[in-house]
């Protein structure tokens, strides 16, 4: 830690200034170290690393798992599919950190032992970053931006706000901003022999029922939409903290899991009175309770971000962004960790990114430090070349193995662009939404995405004289998408593009 505690980045002038210190911060403080920028600065308002993980979840256990051993050798690329809580490096002695502070007792981290990861990511990467340094403000000038800070003005061109989605938000509820926030929510043991209502049927509110378990009287969750099973096979909630509703499913243990609109929540002396109306069946009812838990949400603390145009969305709990996670209003202002989510992506059939988790951000950080060293500053880094005979083989590997793609479904993919001069260009991992929407030159990317049944299937895109075709290959039971027939199928849909490359070589 000692390494940790100097205070680099005085204020002043700097091309990217990156804010905040949880992995988006990390991460992407990494990523920029790597690309060239000459004057990359990161400040944190905490005295150490970690972010959210410093403090959430409330009941110490993450639902993203980490397999210790896996098919293949930590510190591999391809290990990063089987470990979703590590951040990913360049240098293979900073990859897969997570599992050495596992004790093995589940295949998900606690909390102190995600925290002990990202504290040694920073030290073993060499992530510098000015601590108890606090963001207060932003204005424009000339140059790009000025951040005042507790220790003065920072001058950049481009800014990263990598600082979370972790400020309370309370639903327009009458009387419940009398209730506590998931945030304040007290030990366990401190709920023995209560009853206790939950407002909220996600993440934050299954996590608390599923610590309460042990503890309370009964448990009641509300909110208007019911759980959505279909959905929830591809969470992880599904199998770390749904066991109160399976509860409420089965009819035992006096947990309770109600569709219903919360009308008005008011205090009653030492508890509280719930008005409600169903919303899946008809009626109301009245419920008293000893403790009522909003598990409402977060919003991003984005301070005075949108007196300078930044565009919200979410019920303004986060801000717009491009498909590189740039403010959609105010360019040169950038967003990393899991406030990407904001960026949807696609969307197809439904299914969302992992941008609000580590696994998924930890990816548009890498490919966000990228754009923004080619975009701003002209650093464009060295691509691999590809001869017409590598092109098939290349993204049948990338299908096959590639975490970004099986990570990020339908979001990130793996782009290729064809050459003036003949043969072919690695682009890296991309957007899948900006590859789509581009215009003009030839090209060819891939992805890994669901399809309208939830079966998880390799998609071939092709550019060609302006025109985008979109190829779904077929599906495979152990998800191998590296068989004799994805790779004539793959050639068959890279056909114009490998034919016109011939052409090209023999004229």
């Amino acid at each position: 830690m000692e390494r940790l505690a100097e205070r680099p980045f005085p204020p002043g002038e700097y091309d990217v200034v990156v804010v905040g210190s949880g992995p988006g911060g990390l991460q992407t403080a990494y990523s920029l170290a790597r690309t060239g920028i000459p004057r990359c600065a990161a400040i944190s308002r905490d005295p150490a690393p970690g972010g959210m993980f410093r403090r959430f979840p409330v009941y110490q256990r993450l639902i993203s798992w980490t397999k210790p051993d896996a098919p293949f050798d930590r510190g591999t690329r391809e290990y990063e599919w089987y470990d979703h809580n590590s951040l990913v490096g360049h240098e293979r002695e900073h990859r897969a950190l997570a599992p050495e502070f596992m004790d093995r007792a589940f295949d998900v981290p606690a909390r102190a032992e995600m925290e002990s990861a990202l504290v040694a990511f920073a030290e073993r990467g060499g992530v510098r970053v000015r601590y108890d340094c606090e963001w207060l403000s932003t204005r424009r000038d000339d140059a790009g931006f000025v951040l005042e800070t507790s220790d003065g003005e920072y001058r950049c061109r481009v800014c990263v706000f990598a600082i979370g989605v972790t400020e309370p938000w309370i639903a327009p509820i009458p009387g419940l901003e009398t209730a506590s926030h998931y945030v304040a929510t007290n030990a366990p043991e401190r709920y023995q022999g209560k009853s206790v209502f939950i407002v909220g049927k996600r993440n934050s509110g299954f996590e608390v029922a599923q610590g309460l378990l042990p503890w309370a009287r009964r448990l009641v969750l509300g909110s208007p939409r019911p759980v959505d099973t279909a959905m929830l096979a591809f969470s992880p909630l599904s199998i770390r903290y749904l066991s109160p509703y399976t509860e409420h499913v089965r009819g035992g243990s006096g947990s309770y899991v109600i569709d219903a609109a919360i009308e008005r929540v008011e205090r009653l002396g030492d508890g509280y009175r719930i008005q409600a109306s169903g919303t899946t069946w008809e009626g109301r009812m009245e419920l008293v309770c000893d403790e009522v838990i909003a598990a409402t949400g977060f919003r991003a603390p984005v301070r005075d971000l949108p007196t300078l145009g930044v565009a919200m969305v979410n019920d303004g709990r986060m801000p717009a962004q491009t498909p590189y996670w740039e403010s959609l209003s105010v360019p040169g202002i950038y967003f990393a960790g899991n406030v990407t989510q904001a960026s949807t992506g696609l969307r197809k059939h439904g299914a969302t990114s992992s941008s609000g988790s580590v696994n998924g951000f930890r990816y548009n950080a890498r490919v966000l430090a990228g754009h923004i060293a080619e975009h701003h500053f002209g650093i464009r880094p060295e691509r691999r070349r590809l001869d017409a005979d590598e092109l098939v083989p290349h993204l049948i590997a990338e299908l096959a193995r590639a975490p970004e793609l099986w990570i990020q479904k339908g979001y990130l993919a793996r782009a290729v662009a064809v050459e003036d001069a003949g043969g072919f260009r690695d682009e890296g991992i991309v957007p899948l939404a900006d590859f789509v929407d581009r215009d003009g030159a030839d090209a060819c990317g891939v992805a890994v995405e669901y399809d309208a049944d939830g079966t998880i299937i390799p998609v071939v895109y092709v550019r060609r004289a302006g025109r985008l075709t979109e190829h779904a290959l077929p599906s495979h039971p152990l998800h191998d998408f590296d068989t004799d027939e994805h790779r004539r199928q793959i050639a068959g849909c890279l056909a114009p593009l490998l034919q016109s490359k011939v052409g090209t070589s023999l004229g």
